[in-house]
């Protein structure tokens, strides 16, 4: 039988979720991915200052109102990414500013929290909280979360290191909610594959990075395209938590990619005396199904993609 999801995710037109990337998602990217008629996602913390993300929402919501009003079919939701560790210190003014907005779904990260998640229900809102592991997911549901991000191994950025066919038959064996599993997927095939694991929506990111509407330099688009998963460098130094990252931004830096020290070592000076690179801008983040990117395109052009390859897997399968 098939889950019943909340009425938000009606209007999707494949059953994807734009991962909110750190400086890359931008309101362009947002809109164009909700247009395409999957979820569109930004990080609270990308709007800078941080009276920019009252005026990022607004933009968001006007620019899908006057879509809907022309269009056969409505646009998908968009969502807002909030950091929810103790160390954010803007976390209060953006959850004002997305309870003020109703946004109708709200991606929560590094640490589940009650307070947050009551704020988001008490004007009907939905939470989804990522997770890298069965114990957290489990968590984040006992405080409130609606759903669950399950992040495997192979995402970009932050990313943990079970295995998706594990870290969902986990969660499955106790949680039968909205559930999505981000890691290493750029095709349609992956997409479908997730479904078949038993999530209800795949969660991609990396893909996104190569179109024309995201907020990378072209240097980097043309990184992604270029890569694949030998690319891709699983690191703590950066940041002090582990996540994948490509080989060729590290290189810039000076540092030998294949020979990179510890978190322990990540206050040292780097290069000539060069102060330490930094995570997301110097050093950039990409999942290991990079390899999928065959070019930079528009976000429409990406989910017709997806779209197509999906939609043919499951005729093949049907077939079988």
């Amino acid at each position: 039988m098939k889950r019943k999801l909340p009425a938000i995710f009606e209007n999707l037109t494949m059953p994807v979720i734009g991962s909110p990337m750190f400086i890359i998602s931008n309101p362009d990217l947002v809109v164009e991915q909700c247009k395409a008629g999957i979820v569109g996602a930004v990080p609270a913390l990308n709007a800078r200052p941080s009276s920019q993300l009252d005026e990022w929402i607004t933009e968001i919501r006007e620019r899908l109102d006057a879509h809907d009003k022309s269009a056969a079919r409505p646009a998908a939701p968009f969502a807002i990414n909030l950091i929810t560790h103790k160390t954010n210190a803007r976390l209060d003014h953006d959850l004002e500013v997305v309870v003020r907005h109703k946004v109708p779904l709200v991606i929560t990260s590094l640490g589940a929290r009650p307070e947050v998640n009551a704020a988001i229900h008490s004007y009907g809102g939905v939470v989804l909280h990522d997770v890298i592991n069965n114990t957290f997911a489990r968590k984040a549901i006992e405080k409130g979360a609606d759903g669950v991000i399950a992040v495997a191994a192979g995402a970009g950025g932050h990313a943990g290191i079970k295995s998706p066919f594990a870290l969902i038959q986990e969660i499955r064996q106790w949680f039968d909610g909205p559930l999505a599993l981000s890691g290493a997927m750029a095709t349609g095939n992956a997409v479908l594959a997730a479904l078949a694991m038993g999530a209800d929506f795949a969660y991609i990111g990396s893909a996104f990075i190569a179109t024309k509407e995201a907020r990378a330099s072209e240097e980097y688009k043309q990184a992604i395209v270029d890569g694949n998963s030998d690319e891709i460098v699983y690191t703590n130094l950066f940041t002090g938590v582990h996540g994948n990252y490509l080989k060729r931004s590290i290189r810039d830096t000076g540092l030998d990619p294949d020979h990179l020290p510890d978190a322990q070592a990540r206050d040292m000076n780097f290069v000539d005396g060069e102060s330490k690179p930094k995570a997301w801008k110097d050093v950039w983040g990409a999942g290991q199904g990079i390899g999928a990117v065959q070019s930079v395109s528009t976000v429409a052009s990406l989910v017709d993609r997806l779209a197509s390859e999906f939609h043919a897997a499951r005729r093949r399968l049907a077939d079988c």
